[in-house]
């Protein structure tokens, strides 16, 4: 008995599962031409872009490797400061 309910109610749960339909596959261009593409809109954006001169970007370069250099020396001589004052003070303890 229980071997007839038991078929009865997979018959159901088949028989709510829809049917799978045999869709055409779609016609997607391969990968090397979608890669194509891509570098394609890739170099077309890149002409678009407002490049800066080689002056402007050289005299950039050079503010900001100055920079650097003085705030890498202001910290070190800080650094150098606190830890001579650290160690004076573990002294006196």
């Amino acid at each position: 008995m229980a071997e007839k309910e038991n078929k009865t109610e997979l018959e159901k749960t088949e028989a709510k599962k829809p049917a799978k339909e045999n869709k055409p596959k779609e016609d997607k261009p391969s990968l090397g031409q979608r890669f194509g593409t891509w570098f394609k809109s890739i170099k077309s954006e890149c002409k678009k872009i407002s490049w800066a001169s080689w002056n402007s970007v050289r005299s950039n370069s050079i503010v900001v490797i100055v920079s650097v250099l003085i705030i890498s020396a202001v910290l070190g001589i800080l650094d150098y400061c606190f830890s001579g004052a650290i160690v004076g003070l573990s002294r006196l303890i």
